[in-house]
């Protein structure tokens, strides 16, 4: 399946856990440090340096670009170090969410709650998926470095569905799969 950035609530509702999706668009990338950045600006009632509604934020922190590349080698980090913020800019309209790994349960259930998604990329793929990413440029944290916020634009970049709007749960379902009877 093809989506194109950003998603609507009838996008996320079309996905469910196992889909093969191909994104085209923007996406943005941040990790735990631009996570808190961005929650405690929205604490103080600050607005966040970029828009999220609809938006697809990828948890990766780039290898250095060399000479004649848009970007370094861009693998998925472990996403369960973003559950504490998810929660919350899903809460202002972040629809999706990259990474590898687990989610914890407040954020299934906010994925439920308000029509988002969450997609696996391929781990041990970097050099690969950076093949995928067509531009990119900081938007802010630039003090944070390779984990600043930045935004993406992507072509046909390869995600599987972990977790839908439906309580579907990939991983889960690999385990029963092939769970010993």
């Amino acid at each position: 399946m093809k989506l194109t950035t950003p998603l609507t609530d009838a996008s996320v509702e079309k996905l469910h856990a196992g889909d093969t999706v191909e994104i085209t668009g923007t996406i943005y990338v941040a990790r735990d440090a631009a996570h808190k950045q961005m929650v405690d600006a929205l604490d103080r009632g600050e607005k966040l340096p970029v828009d999220l509604t609809g938006q697809i934020v990828y948890y990766m922190g780039p290898s250095p670009t060399k000479p004649g590349q848009v970007i370094g080698s861009a693998g998925p980090t472990t996403s369960g170090r973003m559950d504490a913020y998810a929660p919350r800019l899903m809460e202002i309209g972040l629809k999706g969410m990259i990474g590898k790994g687990l989610r914890a349960a407040p954020v299934k259930d906010a994925i439920k709650k308000h029509k988002a998604v969450y997609f696996a990329a391929t781990g041990g793929a970097a050099a690969l998926i950076s093949q995928r990413i067509k531009k990119a440029q900081v938007m802010a944290y630039e003090d944070l470095g390779a984990e600043a916020l930045q935004k993406l634009e992507v072509e046909d970049f390869p995600v599987i569905v972990v977790n839908d709007i439906f309580g579907g749960d990939a991983y889960e379902d690999g385990k029963k799969k092939y769970a010993k009877k």
